[in-house]
């Protein structure tokens, strides 16, 4: 409505005089409409408020635990770093000193100290801002700091308030304590008075005296301002300002408080940090999983109290993690003698490329380049400084591994490590990290070869092989001694890890339908680059794809993805899910796939795994593979059993830095031990079957059950006849071992150049010990002949890539497991993978 002007004169002249002259009504209307309003708006805030029902909960707050599948306890996931004590576990001063310094009327109040509040509003106004919260409202914040916030706003406030009372009506006031001095943090990821005990004082929340109790109690007014390890007279201070208060209460005596004011504070500080469980890796994983199924049903993993039954098997994770253990100390020996040597002659002035580009990576040699220091006087001064120096072969030099076991029945994972150490290093080799698998990938050309109709005793010549390449490059893959010119069948070829047998296959097959066939099998996530180097392994995968497409092959061709959970329940045990294991997907037709698997069975009977049979005397029926990769990089091994499947990755977290050892670099002797030592456990456990058996598919029950049933009367039948003949006759003398006069050596054929080699060489390699004697070079056992001899591989350096454990097959050639693709090649078809 428009007022013309002579119209506002007489409108603004009545409003006036209301003004000076209010009716009784309007007097009403005037003081009940703010209140009103105030109100109103606190109504409108309650539904964004904690509901009863999550004060409840949170009352009850459980987090979720994760069992093995034997019952034993993996991990908790809880919200934080605490660990909840029951009040009357926590010492009465904490409580004196929290009351009377935090909410002396606490037991008066229903959440909102209306004197203190008021009081705590007239100094804010007044420019003097102080706190007027109660310990309930403290706790409301604590426990909901998403819906109710920290801003200083009047919103804040009232949804605090509001949180307060729902609150009070639903805990007792020793509850209210007992959450709150629960949930409270104190710096340092301590979360609780018995986390901040540990922390500060090293003992436990029911052993803090009043000193303890009131330098504890002091931080909550500002843990950073009063953090007592970082700013001591701070909190000397606050302290000393909650022992008055506790005077001021009639908690302690004038004279106490003298005595006591005087007192330092005598920290026994220390980090404390959650035990990372004996499966932290799986459980890392297994927590985003459920995190994600607990919010696709409505349920909070820190507080519904849920229990997750995972596949783990307790005794198998424990065997994995020791041998891990072991066999990573004893490679780690080996790693820091290979980096001493390059600090050796760093600090002499030799130059090692190397090393030198580790320096010049780190912020230390920039901060010395900014300072004014050049090149040279910033490596001198960093070579210098051992503590540096330390740190960077810490970060660098450090052996890591990874080793996956899962059944392959109905792949249930049963053991996950994914490095040496959760706490020194949390990346997970098994699932995050991608390297080149090497000879490991060899079985996805034979399988693939297998299933267009090929057989184990099909030949092809050791011979050189040159295949073009895009933008007019060759690529030449070689092995670790010179071709032999001789026919070789495909199953030697698999268990001897012949890298120019395995590339003429590649060529026949394709590299398109073994990429297919390999990621049919399982590996699912990481690209395949199809050239004809993937045969050896160039393409980066991890380690649990790897073992899932192992355990393809050893459940008959059918892929089955791997699981960690068979179910879960709530706090009572009531079932909410059940996780069947995964439907099986053919990939590899049956009688293929055993094909594949027992030419593997070459590899761990006479080829580059025998130390599985020699050294760890497992006799169970296993088939596997061994993997080295460009320069001994990645060392791989993964077995299977009828029953279980397990695989072993080494190397450095930097792949620049490698076991230049041609014996301890590869896969046979850097993953293999690993492998063998948890299956000899696990055979022994009889945590697996040791007379399982992979059974041929076209055989029926009856032909299998009279095969076995031969198989025992042949063996019972000759052990009869060994046992009576030496009774009667005495044992059988023993043939004398023949000795070959030395053969000449092969002359010598060129390969294509190398990269070269880093500095550090850590000597000739010795001899394989896990050879039979037959297998070993006659140098190696005092008898004369050069390495390199026919039948034997070399135990030095060859001119190409370092290979793998040497054992010769069968007619006389040439043919050491060791390989390595001759030219250098970009992008993927570049490096060589080794067994």
């Amino acid at each position: 409505m428009n007022l013309a002007p002579d119209q506002l004169k007489p409108c603004l002249a009545r409003l006036f005089g209301l003004l000076r002259r209010p009716t009784r009504r309007g007097l009403f209307l005037a003081l009940v409409t703010p209140p009103a309003l105030f109100l109103l708006y606190v109504l409108l805030l309650i539904p964004f408020t904690p509901g009863i029902s999550d004060i409840r909960k949170a009352k009850q707050e459980q987090p979720a635990q994760v069992l093995s599948a034997d019952g034993k306890e993996l991990a908790v996931f809880k919200r934080a770093n605490r660990e909840w004590v029951p009040l009357a576990d926590i010492s009465p001063r904490v409580v004196e000193a929290l009351v009377a310094t935090e909410d002396h009327r606490f037991y008066q109040h229903h959440g909102i100290d209306w004197r203190r509040t008021v009081g705590a509003a007239l100094r804010t106004f007044s420019g003097d801002r102080q706190g007027g919260s109660t310990i309930t409202q403290q706790l409301a914040r604590n426990l909901y700091p998403d819906d109710i916030g920290r801003a200083p706003t009047l919103t804040r406030k009232l949804k605090e308030a509001i949180t307060a009372f729902k609150i009070e009506a639903l805990y007792t006031k020793d509850e209210i304590l007992e959450t709150y001095l629960n949930t409270v943090p104190f710096l340092y990821n301590a979360y609780g008075i018995e986390m901040a005990a540990r922390t500060y004082f090293d003992t436990s929340a029911g052993k803090l005296d009043v000193l303890q109790s009131a330098t504890l109690v002091g931080m909550l007014k500002g843990n950073s301002y009063y953090n007592p390890v970082l700013n001591p007279e701070r909190a000397v201070q606050r302290r000393n300002t909650v022992l008055a208060q506790m005077v001021k209460r009639e908690h302690l005596t004038p004279a106490q408080f003298e005595a006591l004011k005087k007192k330092p504070l005598n920290l026994d500080f220390e980090r404390q940090t959650e035990p990372p469980g004996p499966a932290p890796h799986f459980a890392q994983q297994l927590r985003k999983w459920l995190i994600a199924w607990a919010d696709d049903h409505d349920y909070n993993i820190y507080a519904d109290g849920l229990v997750v039954r995972t596949t783990v098997d307790s005794r198998l994770q424990a065997w994995a993690t020791q041998a891990v253990a072991r066999q990573g100390a004893q490679l780690q020996g080996l790693a820091d003698g290979m980096w001493a040597g390059r600090f050796r002659r760093g600090t002499k002035g030799v130059a090692d490329p190397l090393l030198a580009a580790f320096i010049a990576e780190t912020p230390d040699y920039k901060a010395a380049r900014d300072a004014g220091l050049d090149q040279a006087q910033a490596m001198k001064k960093l070579l210098a400084d051992r503590s540096f120096m330390e740190g960077l072969r810490k970060q660098k030099a450090t052996i890591q591994t990874g080793f996956l076991a899962l059944d392959p029945r109905t792949g249930q994972v049963r053991a996950w490590v994914g490095s040496r150490d959760y706490l020194q290093d949390g990346f997970d080799h098994v699932q995050q990290a991608r390297r080149q698998p090497g000879s490991t990938f060899k079985p996805f050309v034979y399988g693939a070869a297998f299933a267009q109709g090929a057989k184990p005793d099909d030949t092809l010549v050791d011979q050189a092989v040159e295949i073009p390449l895009k933008g007019g490059e060759v690529w030449r893959p070689g092995d670790h001694s010179p071709p032999s010119g001789q026919p070789m069948t495909l199953g030697d070829a698999l268990a001897y890890s012949k890298n120019t047998i395995t590339a003429q296959l590649m060529q026949t097959v394709g590299p398109a339908k073994v990429a297919k066939l390999a990621q049919a099998m399982g590996v699912r996530q990481s690209p395949l680059e199809q050239v004809p180097s993937l045969a050896l392994g160039t393409s980066p995968v991890t380690l649990k794809e790897m073992v899932s497409a192992y355990g393809t092959i050893a459940n008959g061709g059918a892929y089955i993805a791997p699981t960690m959970v068979t179910r879960i329940e709530d706090r009572d045990g009531k079932v909410l899910a059940e996780f069947a294991p995964a439907d099986a997907e053919p990939a590899l037709s049956a009688k293929a796939a055993y094909t594949l698997l027992d030419a593997m069975r070459g590899v761990v009977d006479k080829g580059t795994g025998v130390a599985i049979r020699s050294r760890y005397g497992i006799r169970a029926d296993v088939a596997g593979k061994t993997g080295t990769t460009q320069g001994n990089t990645d060392g791989w091994f993964i077995l299977m059993h009828p029953e279980l499947v397990a695989g072993a990755w080494v190397g450095f977290n930097d792949n620049r830095i490698t076991l230049r050892s041609d014996y301890w670099g590869q896969g046979a002797h850097s993953a293999l031990p690993m492998v063998g030592d948890f299956f000899q456990r696990a055979l022994r456990g009889k945590a697996i079957d040791a007379k399982a058996r992979f059974e041929e598919p076209e055989k029926s029950f009856v032909v299998r059950w009279w095969n076995r049933f031969t198989g025992w009367v042949a063996e019972w039948a000759q052990g009869l006849y060994e046992t009576l003949h030496d009774r009667l006759f005495g044992p059988a003398p023993q043939a004398p071992r023949p000795v070959a006069p030395p053969p000449e050596a092969p002359a010598e054929v060129p390969l294509e150049p190398q990269e070269a080699a880093p500095v550090e060489d850590m000597g000739a390699s010795p001899p394989n010990p896990d050879l039979p004697p037959d297998l070993v070079p006659p140098e190696a056992r005092g008898l004369p002949g050069p390495a390199g001899a026919p039948g034997l591989g070399g135990s030095g350096a060859s001119a190409g890539n370092n290979g793998g454990s040497s054992s010769a097959p069968p007619g006389g050639a040439a043919n050491p497991p060791g390989s390595a693709p001759g030219g250098a090649v970009p992008g993927p078809a570049s490096g060589a993978a080794q067994p």
